[in-house]
């Protein structure tokens, strides 16, 4: 059992949103997911979310299919924003309160992102979801994750994915896949683990910000990383690849 949390970062890809679905959101699986965010912020802990798009557009990929790659990135932080307001609704449905804080301005739906403000938002013990990613295109909603992060003080960034942990190859492609409990930023980057985009890594290496990889599917794991029981691989500090 290690250190429980106070204050986290919880990234969720858009695919998460979307379960078994080929595409959208699955109402199904944003409850579950509310329904375990709910859980652990009346714990106490102070919950702060980055939600992806892919759900719905995925800008690298528009643009290798010929648009501009700004533009596609652009629609990308668009969609963030249509999940951010689909989990807070879930959210709020629960009691719990909730702020959506955009990097891009939509004042009718969202607020701006101001960071003392988002700050202030989660000492009350409210949710704050970073919608629009950074606000920039060429920047992942990973990069996003940990320039936020870094911003509110995180004790930890959560990467909630579909397996279980870091591999040392693909668990799908390879049954001898080897899953890592620990792993420091710099393996991540020379091996090219793909945890996150190099851009986060260096961003949380240079925060010293730990990043907590889990599988989000397994019922409760959100409430058990936040009690620090040893789950998935943490990235950021002691290394057992030599």
């Amino acid at each position: 059992m290690g250190k429980p949390y106070r204050r986290i970062l919880l990234k969720l890809s858009g695919e998460a949103l979307m379960g078994d679905l080929g595409y959208g959101i699955d109402p199904t699986i944003v409850q579950e997911i509310a329904a375990e965010v709910a859980e652990v912020v009346n714990s106490g802990v102070q919950v702060a979310i980055v939600v992806g798009g892919g759900n719905i557009f995925r800008g690298v990929k528009a643009s290798a299919a010929g648009m501009d790659r700004a533009t596609a990135d652009y629609i990308g932080m668009i969609a963030t924003v249509m999940n951010a307001l689909t989990l807070q609704d879930a959210l709020e449905r629960m009691e719990v309160q909730t702020r959506v804080q955009t990097a891009i301005a939509m004042q009718e739906v969202a607020e701006p992102y101001i960071r003392r403000r988002a700050i202030r938002h989660l000492e009350k013990g409210r949710v704050v979801i970073f919608g629009a990613g950074s606000g920039n295109p060429f920047f992942t909603t990973d990069t996003t994750a940990a320039l936020r992060a870094a911003e509110i003080d995180a004790e930890v960034i959560f990467k909630a994915t579909k397996v279980d942990g870091v591999y040392d190859s693909d668990p799908h492609k390879n049954p001898d896949a080897k899953r890592y409990q620990t792993l420091n930023y710099v393996h991540v980057l020379t091996q090219d683990l793909r945890v996150m985009d190099s851009t986060a890594i260096a961003l949380c290496k240079e925060n010293n910000i730990p990043i907590l990889v889990f599988d989000l599917s397994v019922r409760g794991n959100i409430r058990r990383a936040v009690t620090g029981e040893s789950i998935g691989t943490l990235v950021g500090g002691f290394c057992e690849v030599s």
